[in-house]
């Protein structure tokens, strides 16, 4: 998900569209608090780890 996220924002600031630049940003956001809370031991949506 980060990477995804990582290549909307990208893509969507060298074409200049804003939507993927704002939808990239949200994906890394969220990416990054998953990760974050599997790093320390709470379950993601069932799982232990989030990948």
């Amino acid at each position: 998900m980060i990477i995804l996220g990582i290549i909307l924002l990208i893509v969507g600031w060298l074409l200049g569209i804003s939507i993927l630049w704002t939808i990239g940003l949200i994906l890394v956001v969220i990416g990054l608090i998953l990760w974050v809370l599997g790093a320390v031991g709470h379950t993601v949506g069932g799982r232990r780890h989030y990948y």
